[in-house]
């Protein structure tokens, strides 16, 4: 099996790199960072790093990649922990776009489709809820700029021209041991700043890193499995619960909450914004539950207690 990982340097690239080594013959990284082409110590011999620009124009050597591809994953896309300034709000969206045309374009090129195109979304197209979970036959879609994002990203997806299996991935916040927001959550923990964010009652949509990686392997071996899938653990949590689990996991006594006002001072501070950690994500695996697939951490406890030991 030869898989292509577009995107694959960040933390879900390396866990899939890690967690494909002894499954694949073959994992092709394409990365537009030269540092990390220059760097990059490939975690086993089937790992190789290419340079891609992240859009049609530009070098196209990186297409013949997908001569006999099985397996294309596509991570791509400029992270979303930023200000929504007119240039960041333009390189998120565009970013997502043109990987997405330039990934359909390389198979039309190659011509030869792999068996499955796999494209990373995002839970966060539905709307703002803590009155009940949103899944993917009855959730309602929401408005504002990161929805138009996943919104378009999705489109640009499921039209384009290639005619192979595809499913998206509508993934929520992905906890892990080496990197991601777990690393953070923890760190803010021991020093003492482990409370609630704003009211503490939004909802928190998470999956461990090893469900992340088992359903990707899950939809690979079931050929039935197309379209839209939501990628979070079955029992979501809310903001307040998530973070007196982390206190308990780690013996930190106590935890200063932070009030939705100083959160926007920080957030400007940092260059972030407050919708990342205030908006309530409640959203439910509805397809993957139908499936068959069998959730390794379904709540947050255990999943929390793995991760902190």
């Amino acid at each position: 099996m030869k898989i292509i990982l577009a995107g694959g340097s960040g933390f879900l690239g390396k866990a899939l790199q890690q967690f494909y080594c002894d499954r694949a013959q073959e994992i092709v990284v394409l990365s537009r960072s030269v540092n990390t082409l220059l760097q990059r110590k490939a975690p086993c011999n089937a790992v190789r790093y290419v340079y891609w620009p992240n859009k049609i124009n530009g070098d196209r050597s990186w297409m013949q990649e997908f001569e006999d591809a099985d397996l294309i994953i596509n991570l791509a896309g400029k992270n979303v922990n930023c200000r929504y300034n007119a240039d960041n709000r333009k390189e998120i969206l565009q970013s997502r776009i043109e990987s997405t045309e330039a990934i359909a374009e390389a198979i039309r090129s190659s011509g030869h489709e792999p068996k499955l195109w796999i494209n990373l979304s995002s839970a966060t197209i539905y709307r703002h809820a803590e009155d009940k979970p949103q899944d993917e036959l009855t959730g309602e879609i929401g408005d504002g700029f990161s929805v138009d994002v996943v919104k378009a990203w999705e489109e640009t997806f499921f039209q384009s021209k290639v005619n192979c299996r595809k499913t998206a991935l509508r993934t929520g916040i992905v906890l892990g041991k080496a990197d991601g927001v777990m690393t953070r959550l923890v760190r803010l923990a021991k020093f003492g700043l482990g409370g609630h964010q704003g009211s503490g009652n939004q909802k928190v949509n998470w999956i461990h890193e090893a469900d992340f990686l088992n359903i990707v392997e899950w939809i690979r071996t079931h050929e039935n499995l197309s379209g839209v899938f939501n990628v979070v653990a079955p029992e979501a949590v809310s903001n307040r619960n998530l973070m007196k689990e982390i206190r308990t996991a780690l013996r930190v006594p106590f935890g200063i909450p932070t009030p939705e006002w100083l959160l926007e001072i920080g957030a400007r501070l940092i260059s972030t914004e407050t919708e990342l950690v205030l908006k309530s994500r409640w959203v439910k695996p509805e397809l993957l539950l139908r499936s068959g697939f069998n959730f390794k951490f379904p709540s947050i406890s255990p999943a929390i207690q793995n991760l902190t030991h």
